[in-house]
């Protein structure tokens, strides 16, 4: 789905595809039938984007074999689909019994992450429609933060320049322009925007900038007018966001909302907890039942964002929240003034099949209704913002 800004940007609108766990070609495709293409039929949209996920393994066959490349351009185009976008922070094993710290590996100071990131670059270039101006992949913000002694981090400044290298090549190669978006997330080595900013500020704003995933901004406790004057000042830009909203209790220390909290620690995937200190300072623990631990866990004084991706469209049962306040002041950040900061929005909701039982959707019918039921949210948001749709819907 595209929408268009006031200054003529298209912004593209897209849901990511790592919500499925398909781990080769066969599953990628799958999923067209299985939900996206009932997605843009709840939408009545002409084109629905898609934000893929491709593991190593189908990005290393695709980019071996271009008749199997162009098959699946000819199935996105077939069903109204179309991709402007990729997620390529996870490597492979996304959906995993246990995720957790395996998401970060291979980090950015191992080749095999730079040699992933510049195949789905490669990948993308193909698949990207004559009418996009670029193309964005989403990466890890370097590494889990610990161990990342300096010649780790050396070493992934080192490759961040053979990718803006790889970058160019591609565009000489086959004159489409790819980006790739550094994505800031608690308990990496680059957590916030300001650091990653700071940290990006000698690569190349061509080649490079940042994701801004919205829920791992809220979780950091960072005002997103400051980010992204950060942003400004050391010139990096803004190459994607990543519509999505953090689990929110405002009053962490009461029982009932300890026990409301505690029915989403899950095995899979990490929910990193933050709690703003008198100060501005920021305590933090590296999962959601850490945080909850009677000994050593947050003291909880203060309201709690955990990093658990929750959907747009509705918020938690109280006592609990989401960030969709954050997200919309995100939203308003980015697209409310004369200039639009970034044309690839994608809705990134992963965390659909651990939601605690009774809240996650009915079967595939339940997902397909939550995955169209954000986008509307979005486009709604977008749209109040001043933007335009760019596309013939249908009824």
């Amino acid at each position: 789905m595209r929408l268009r800004h006031r200054d003529g940007t298209d912004v593209h609108l897209a849901y990511c595809t790592n919500v499925h766990p398909a781990e080769d070609l066969a599953g990628i495709t799958a999923q067209f039938d299985l939900y996206a293409l009932p997605v843009r039929e709840r939408r009545g949209a002409a084109t629905l984007g898609l934000g893929l996920w491709l593991s190593d393994a189908t990005a290393t066959a695709l980019d071996t074999d271009p008749a199997a490349l162009a098959r699946l351009g000819a199935d996105l185009v077939a069903r109204g689909l179309e991709t402007v976008t990729f997620n390529g922070f996870p490597y492979r094993g996304f959906h995993d019994p246990v995720v957790k710290h395996a998401v970060y590996t291979p980090d950015w100071s191992d080749p095999r992450r730079l040699d992933h990131t510049l195949r789905l670059a490669r990948i993308l270039a193909a698949l990207l429609p004559d009418t996009a101006t670029h193309g964005s992949v989403s990466t890890l913000p370097f590494a889990w933060r610990t161990p990342w002694p300096t010649e780790r981090h050396d070493a992934a400044l080192r490759q961040l320049d053979l990718l803006a290298a790889g970058l160019k090549q591609i565009e000489a190669d086959t004159g489409r322009v790819i980006r790739v978006a550094v994505e800031p997330e608690p308990g990496c080595v680059t957590e916030t925007v300001r650091h990653t900013a700071a940290v990006l500020a000698a690569t190349d704003p061509e080649r490079i900038g940042v994701c801004l995933d919205a829920c791992h901004l809220a979780v950091a406790h960072e005002d997103p007018d400051e980010a992204l004057r950060a942003l400004a000042v050391h010139e990096v830009p803004v190459v994607k966001l990543q519509a999505s909203a953090a689990l929110c209790a405002d009053r962490p220390h009461d029982p009932a909302v300890r026990s409301a909290l505690a029915e989403f620690v899950e095995p899979r995937f990490l929910h990193q907890t933050r709690e703003q200190a008198p100060g501005g300072s920021v305590l933090g623990r590296d999962d959601l039942d850490d945080a909850l631990a009677e000994d050593g866990g947050l003291p909880g004084h203060r309201p709690w964002r955990v990093h658990y991706h929750v959907p747009l469209h509705t918020e938690p049962a109280p006592p609990l929240s989401s960030t969709r306040p954050e997200l919309r002041a995100t939203l308003r950040a980015l697209f409310a003034g004369e200039r639009a900061l970034t044309g690839h929005v994608e809705v990134e909701t992963y965390t659909w099949t651990v939601l605690p039982e009774g809240r996650r959707p009915a079967g595939r019918d339940g997902l397909v209704d939550g995955i169209a039921a954000e986008l509307a949210w979005t486009e709604a948001e977008l749209n109040a913002l001043g933007l335009k749709s760019a596309e013939e819907h249908h009824s």
